[in-house]
């Protein structure tokens, strides 16, 4: 099911947050959650340290009405092969849901703000990859 609006609003196990690689929640979907959210997140995210871009790591949803943030690390433009790492983010925020037995998730179009990643592309993209996901 594909919605527009608000993710720090989903009402699902877990929201994905288009995260950076140190795991700073500034702007964007990220400050969003973070507002919402509350500290703890942060906290959270500060003892995991960062992760690489194409990966995912995931936390508590503090405040949020998802019970768990999936923060996925999508490419910028112009670093290089950033459709397999906007493909990896994808895969390993699923993989997590499934490690954590959730049943629900809600994802931000990743990469799409101020990484420039397109927004047509990215969705072809993250869709794919969901369907592939799901057909393993």
């Amino acid at each position: 099911e594909l919605k527009q609006g608000d993710i720090t609003e989903c009402d699902t196990d877990a929201i994905v947050n288009a995260s950076n690689s140190q795991l700073v929640l500034g702007g964007g979907v990220a400050g969003a959650i973070r507002r919402k959210g509350g500290p703890i997140i942060q906290e959270e995210c500060n003892k995991i340290g960062g992760t690489p871009v194409g990966t995912a790591v995931i936390t508590t949803g503090g405040n949020l009405k998802a019970r768990f943030v999936i923060h996925a690390v999508g490419p910028r433009m112009g670093e290089g092969n950033e459709d397999e790492k906007l493909k990896n983010a994808t895969l390993n925020s699923l993989k997590l849901m499934d490690k954590h037995n959730l049943k629900s998730i809600a994802f931000p179009a990743i990469s799409t703000g101020i990484f420039g990643y397109p927004i047509d592309k990215c969705a072809k993209i993250m869709i794919s990859s969901t369907n592939q996901y799901l057909k393993s």
